[in-house]
């Protein structure tokens, strides 16, 4: 009986372990592999370049030994850890080129500060600024948000701004390599994108966009309002449609280029507030003032790139960099009454006033120094202080934001001032009429009329006439 149950239970592990092959995905790696039947042991060989469905290893033998079963059982999962890493690998690449779709403005930073930055130093820095320029693109619209939230500050709400934003701008992003995947493949910056470099299909990557935007405005439009979810669209259609086709026809691209990235601090404003007011076009005036400045510098240093990839930019039609350099200060110059401008209509304290007034003179004083001398490292030193002028400018207006309660309080304490003036010029003048009473009803005699009774009383008083 216990050689019956042995041999049912070899049978059953037997009967288990002759199911079919799972399937291993092994991309782009050239594969060999063996296979052995119960009989006969032929040897298959594949083309370099293909994918080998299979195990690599002998085929799985039905057999009654129990031992044989502990070999197909370790063989299963061994080809099991195989099947997984190759499932993680296709996330990886995929990953990775979502990533350089979505960052395609990023990545076009990047390798311009490539050029304009010493080989030795970008390695070693950009790393960093990589991480800094992508907290940038988030904090525009959190900045907004917040300034329009008064008081209280909705944290979830926030969360799903930065996030609706984050995705229109990916999608936004990803259609434009599409539409410039010819120019992207001229040019040695850009020619290793996914789509040029063929990592990934063009209707691939529609379709990442197509879901990505669908997606980010939807989370506007729920977790936030329809206004913001208007501005989300607008944004993705104004980037995609309209300054993506103006790059290669005319220079007034960059400043719809420049409107385009004023948006998503007035998307967040209307998140918050659900509404568009004139505080709220504070911010979005100093992106846009700023990105002109930003973008020339960028366009003078930039210029063969620009060229060869068939991009019609400012600075291409301006040999001498003359009025480049006039249009970058004059920019800069609008930037100088924002401060006062945030104070005067309530926004912030007046220590913003004079942070925000002297950065704008440290950036147009680099400005001017680029219109007097036009040289490459005149435009580098502008260039830098336009990376630093903006996060500085965010965060001394969240630092400085006066919240509606703040406002209500200075207006109350003010209004009290007002009404308790009358009270006191009426006391004043009520004191003012009794002094002057009492001196016309009373006998005020100085000192001397007293001292003249009683040591001198051969001398007659004086007579006071009253007043």
């Amino acid at each position: 009986m216990w050689r019956n149950s042995v041999g049912f239970s070899s049978k059953l592990l037997t009967s288990k372990s002759s199911y079919s092959r799972l399937p291993l995905l092994n991309h782009g790696v050239a594969s060999r592999s063996t296979s052995t039947s119960a009989g006969s042991g032929p040897e298959s060989t594949e083309a370099a370049g293909t994918v080998k469905v299979g195990f690599s290893s002998t085929e799985w033998v039905r057999t009654g030994s129990p031992g044989s079963s502990a070999v197909d059982l370790s063989s299963f999962a061994a080809a099991s850890v195989l099947k997984g890493r190759d499932i993680v690998d296709m996330a990886k690449h995929y990953g990775r080129c979502y990533a350089e779709l979505s960052k395609a403005r990023l990545r076009m930073l990047a390798n311009k500060l490539h050029n304009i930055v010493p080989p030795c130093t970008f390695a070693a820095s950009f790393s960093s600024n990589y991480t800094v320029i992508s907290m940038l693109v988030v904090a525009t619209s959190g900045t907004g948000y917040i300034l329009g939230s008064g008081s209280a500050i909705d944290y979830m709400g926030l969360c799903c701004t930065c996030a609706g934003t984050m995705m229109v701008a990916a999608s936004a992003s990803t259609l434009n390599q599409v539409f410039e995947v010819k120019n992207d493949a001229k040019m040695n910056r850009t020619k290793k994108r996914p789509l040029p470099s063929g990592r990934i299909s063009i209707p691939h990557a529609v379709t990442w966009a197509a879901s990505t935007g669908m997606l980010g405005t939807a989370l506007l439009a729920s977790k936030a309002n329809m206004l913001a979810a208007g501005f989300g669209a607008s944004n993705l259609v104004l980037y995609a449609f309209v300054y993506t086709p103006l790059k290669q026809i005319h220079p007034i691209n960059t400043w719809v280029g420049a409107i385009v990235g004023a948006i998503p601090p007035l998307l967040g404003w209307a998140a918050a507030s659900g509404q568009v007011s004139l505080n709220g076009m504070l911010l979005p005036a100093a992106l846009y003032f700023w990105q002109i400045p930003h973008f020339m510098a960028l366009a003078y240093l930039c210029r063969k790139d620009y060229a060869d990839g068939g991009f019609r930019m400012y600075s291409l039609a301006d040999a001498s960099g003359q009025r480049t350099a006039s249009v970058a200060l004059r920019n800069c110059l609008y930037l100088l009454p924002l401060g006062y401008l945030a104070y005067d209509w309530g926004l912030t304290s007046g220590w913003f006033c004079l942070e925000s007034t002297l950065l704008a003179l440290a950036i147009s004083g680099t400005a001017i120094s680029f219109y007097m001398n036009r040289t490459t490292k005149d435009a580098r030193r502008m260039f830098h202080a336009s990376l630093l002028y903006l996060p500085v400018f965010m965060s001394g207006l969240l630092v400085h934001r006066v919240t509606e309660s703040e406002q209500q309080m200075t207006v109350e304490h003010t209004g009290k001032i007002i009404e308790m003036s009358p009270l006191l010029e009426t006391t004043e003048e009520a004191q003012e009429e009794k002094r002057k009473q009492s001196i016309g009803n009373g006998q005020c005699r100085p000192p001397v009329a007293y001292a003249s009774v009683a040591p001198f009383p051969f001398l007659p008083a004086p007579s006071y006439s009253t007043f």
